[in-house]
């Protein structure tokens, strides 16, 4: 991940949250009506430390729940733990709705601010915002805005989640669930032309093996 001197000076900033008075609203996606319920519009600037793309083949949990709205879980930090650098020393990583992190050291632990990290489930009903969201890595700075909200649905069983809605909070309830209405990658980590640079190494060292390993000819 980026060192902290390559961060944007905005990853300093504390999620921004304010009490709104929404009236709930339906939206549908994968055949499933949802019933929306704001709270707080919320407004998040931070690194991406862990993702989860809930359309992965293991996660059957969100299959079973028809729970289609929750396209993405992005666990990011920020404040004190992006000024400080203490979240190189961690390790990261996202199960099917939780972000979990585990200390290299006893010093790094201290080092870390645990209310500023969160484990947000991200949702909508927009392909194209859900297309943007599935692309996000790890190392990625992102903005996000949009509301923490309660969501539910009765296809086929009752449904409902709700969400946090302090940064003090642990375990389980302590993620922000948020209905996201805008979506930008600030500074992307890189991570896919890394990935891209590598394949093509693989495939040339590859090429280069198969080409001395042919048979030998020799003309007569």
């Amino acid at each position: 991940m980026p060192p902290p001197a390559e961060l944007n000076n905005v990853l300093l900033n504390e999620p921004v949250q304010t009490k709104i008075e929404q009236t709930a609203f339906a939206v549908s996606r994968g055949g499933v009506d949802y019933q929306v319920q704001p709270l707080y519009d919320y407004d998040l600037v931070g690194l991406v430390v862990s993702r989860h793309d809930t359309s992965t083949g293991w996660d059957y949990l969100h299959r079973e729940w028809n729970d289609h709205l929750n396209v993405m879980d992005i666990c990011v930090i920020w404040g004190n733990n992006a000024r400080n650098g203490s979240y190189n020393d961690i390790s990261f990583s996202s199960g099917q709705f939780t972000c979990n992190f585990r200390a290299s050291t006893a010093e790094a632990f201290a080092a870390f601010d645990q209310t500023a990290i969160s484990n947000n489930h991200l949702l909508t009903d927009q392909p194209s915002l859900a297309k943007i969201m599935q692309k996000v890595e790890v190392g990625d700075q992102i903005h996000l805005r949009g509301r923490l909200s309660e969501y539910s649905h009765n296809h086929g069983f009752a449904f409902k989640r709700g969400t946090s809605i302090v940064r003090t909070d642990t375990g389980n309830g302590a993620c922000e669930t948020i209905f996201v209405d805008s979506f930008e990658i600030l500074k992307s980590s890189g991570q896919t032309w890394r990935k891209l640079v590598w394949l093509a190494a693989i495939i040339l060292i590859a090429s280069i093996v198969g080409w001395f390993m042919q048979p030998v000819r020799f003309n007569h």
